[in-house]
């Protein structure tokens, strides 16, 4: 979609997406290696009950299926800015999340583009919030 397709409080749903324990650990390995995502044992002991996801990992799905539901397209150009970003509640193994995105922000450019910002607010599969932020990206606005 092009920015002149957009409109404020518009809104999209992304399908779902399943975490695991691999997926937590493989993340993690590699971007966030803390015992609350890699040492079962020891998460086990904490406050969590186990190990969690990354907030990065919660982000990045987030990121992802927004992606995935193809609104931008080859229309988008970059990210601009990404803000307010809050993990509100942990993600565990078995956890399946999607991600409600909703315009909250249009700002025309100058050489054919604009800005769109979107507020991305993730639930888990009993719809308790677990993600929100808000992320600006530049996009073509042909006319």
């Amino acid at each position: 979609m092009q920015f002149q397709e957009f409109h404020i409080g518009q809104t999209f749903t992304t399908k779902p997406l399943q975490v695991t324990s691999d997926n937590i650990k493989q993340f993690a390995s590699e971007f966030d290696p803390q015992y609350m995502h890699l040492d079962e044992e020891k998460a086990g002991q904490g406050r969590f009950d186990g190990i969690i996801a990354s907030g990065i990992q919660t982000l990045a799905i987030s990121f992802k299926l927004w992606v995935e539901t193809g609104s931008y397209g080859e229309d988008v150009i970059a990210g601009t800015a990404m803000n307010n970003i809050r993990f509100i509640k942990p993600v565990y193994p078995g956890n399946e999340l999607h991600t409600v995105v909703e315009v909250i922000d249009l700002q025309e450019k100058r050489n054919e583009t604009g800005i769109v910002t979107v507020t991305m607010s993730t639930f888990n599969d009993r719809e308790e919030k677990v993600f929100v932020g808000d992320l600006s990206v530049l996009v073509k606005n042909e006319r």
